[in-house]
């Protein structure tokens, strides 16, 4: 609801009835499962702490977090046959090297892209880079999707030309047009506008109970200046 008040207040409308992922994880299970028959996925049922464990010190994906060391690749059936009958949570994720492998030989070697348009809303072709996000989960242990593979199916599925979204979510496009590739599915165009940030250039983020658009709004801020924050006036 607070939502649907934020997007009113900014003149904004959407189509109704809104989508939930919750409503779609048949959707998303379905095209999981294609990957998987593709050998695109493999199970994982290793812990946080034992990613972090084996990691160590090394790269990070562009959320920060630690670059998935593989530690679950290469389990033998037999072995993810005994996890699952054991019970054990696993989440699904994206094999990037075999990924790359099918995207290149769909695309015949075309290096993966996408539209962008600056905040003068000028276009222009920015180059893809989904390795750096490693083996990235496609589905998570205790959901049968992650944001990554609902957003793409469901841009898909409602035939969404261009998205507009934070320049936080920049990394994240690389990893979509990585699967829009390999699940067939049309590319939008992009434009990843500035964020609103507190003083010293943190961006606000509900995660630090920070400002609100509806905090904004009752300090006396207009749509028009909320815009020309992000670079959108």
């Amino acid at each position: 609801d607070g939502i649907f008040r934020d997007l009113e207040w900014l003149g904004l409308t959407w189509e109704v009835p809104v989508w939930r992922q919750s409503e779609r994880f048949p959707v998303y299970a379905a095209t999981a499962e294609a990957l998987a028959a593709s050998g695109l996925l493999y199970a994982c049922f290793a812990t946080r702490s034992e990613i972090q464990a084996a990691a160590g010190l090394g790269a990070f994906d562009p959320d920060g977090a630690p670059l998935y060391p593989g530690l679950h690749r290469h389990l033998g059936a037999a072995e993810i046959a005994r996890r699952k009958a054991a019970g054990q949570p696993f989440a699904m994720r994206l094999d990037m090297a075999q990924a790359q492998a099918a995207a290149a030989r769909i695309t015949g070697g075309t290096p993966l892209d996408f539209v962008a348009f600056d905040t003068r809303l000028q276009p222009s072709r920015i180059a893809a880079d989904p390795v750096r996000w490693g083996d990235a989960i496609m589905q998570r242990k205790d959901v049968p999707t992650s944001y990554h593979l609902a957003v793409v199916v469901d841009d898909a599925a409602q035939g969404v030309t261009h998205v507009v979204r934070g320049q936080d979510l920049l990394a994240a496009t690389d990893l979509h047009r990585l699967l829009q590739t390999l699940l067939g599915l049309p590319a939008p165009h992009y434009h990843h506008h500035r964020l609103i940030a507190d003083a010293t250039g943190r961006k606000l983020s509900k995660s630090f109970k920070d400002t609100s658009l509806a905090d904004l709004r009752e300090a006396g801020l207009r749509p028009a200046d909320v815009r020309a924050m992000i670079g959108l006036s």
